[in-house]
């Protein structure tokens, strides 16, 4: 295991922000260390700094915070401004009303938000964090109003799936804990091995189990209706993970995850970081060959800058042809998944899959996986 300090997720800098900007509405000095609750469950505080805080005027105060994953860490929030905007709002006429809404939370510039709603797209940490750590220097019966602005926010989302999963106009704030997973560290490997055991060792332990692909495809999942207890986040080490769960005991092993991820799995890559191994084009247009696409259709989809993309063009262009090659993509990773299992003396578990695109719907099935799924949403 490594023995770097850890660094820490967006919400965490997000809040490290707001915390120093709500001192300043209080008068306080400027602290450069915020001392912060970074586990609900847990009384002891982590030291996380900002870069600056002070009033602004009209009621208004500003907290700034520059972001660090942590060493090693290649991530594309490294150094990532972050501003939280606070002030007090006028008081409900109730103690009560204002105590139920005591807190306003706004998504500005470079905050993604949900396409469908308009809302700030914020993972329930985020939230918690957000709370835990702001709650106490509201006094009884005054309101908040947080204000998240991401300057580099709206450039940076392009370089993320987030419009894969229905977030537009910046970063999501979904981490689902403080620290920083690093998704092709052997460390990252570790705590979902640790994970998967535990899951599988669980009492009444069915032998069906999830794995979920990324911070957005944990988000997701249970609001699918997929058991959280169920859920272990796969990040890039799928082939190891397989294995586990075949050690493990797991007789039934869902993949949960993004189309423009797992497709790798369908070309036998199973370590899915980009920086080991892409291939997504050349696989995506293997399959549409093998569909009956060629000539000018065929590099046109090669030439798509992502799979969802090339899928969504295909679809409009022709549809059935699209449909099939969605088919024959989630067959081969499937189809795939079972043959590095027999490589690894394995039978076991059967792997089913479940792809989704960019408007969070399922795209497609495998034949077990749409059987596991339907098994695990029913409660089974």
């Amino acid at each position: 295991m490594s023995s770097e300090p850890p660094g820490f997720t967006l919400p965490v800098w997000a809040c490290a922000a707001a915390r120093a900007a709500v001192q300043q509405l209080h008068g306080e000095a400027f602290a450069a260390f915020q001392e912060l609750l970074l586990d609900p469950g847990d009384l002891a505080t982590t030291s996380v700094p900002v870069q600056v805080a002070a009033p602004l005027g009209d009621g208004w105060a500003l907290g700034e915070a520059r972001c660090d994953p942590g060493p090693g860490v290649l991530d594309l929030t490294r150094d990532l401004i972050v501003w939280a905007l606070v002030r007090w709002l006028e008081p409900l006429p109730t103690p009560a009303a204002a105590e139920l809404s005591w807190l306003l939370l706004e998504a500005g510039e470079g905050v993604g938000i949900h396409a469908a709603s308009g809302e700030l797209c914020l993972s329930a940490y985020a939230r918690s964090l957000l709370a835990a750590n702001l709650r106490p220097l509201v006094p009884a019966g005054r309101r908040l109003h947080v204000r998240l602005v991401i300057p580099a926010g709206r450039q940076l989302a392009v370089r993320t799936s987030n419009a894969a999963f229905g977030v537009v106009d910046g970063l999501a704030l979904i981490g689902t804990q403080a620290t920083v997973q690093r998704s092709a560290a052997p460390e990252q490997l570790e705590a979902a091995l640790a994970r998967l055991r535990t899951v599988a060792a669980a009492p009444g332990f069915g032998g069906a189990l999830v794995l979920v692909i990324g911070e957005n495809g944990l988000d997701l999942a249970p609001q699918l209706g997929l058991p959280p207890e169920l859920l272990v986040k796969a990040g890039n080490w799928i082939g190891p993970l397989l294995v586990a769960a075949a050690e493990a005991g797991v007789q039934q092993l869902l993949l949960f995850g993004y189309q423009g991820k797992l497709i790798k799995l369908a070309g036998g890559i199973f370590h899915t970081h980009h920086h080991l191994a892409d291939g997504r084009a050349e696989i995506l247009t293997a399959l549409a060959a093998l569909e009956g696409l060629s000539g000018e259709g065929l590099a046109t989809l090669h030439r798509a800058a992502t799979v969802d993309q090339g899928l969504a063009a295909l679809a409009a262009d022709q549809p059935q042809l699209a449909a099939r090659l969605r088919r024959r993509l989630v067959q081969a990773i499937e189809t795939r998944c079972a043959d590095y299992l027999q490589r690894h003396g394995h039978g076991r578990p059967g792997v089913g899959a479940v792809l989704f695109d960019r408007q969070r719907r399922i795209c497609a099935q495998g034949p077990a996986g749409a059987a596991l799924l339907a098994g695990l949403q029913g409660g089974s």
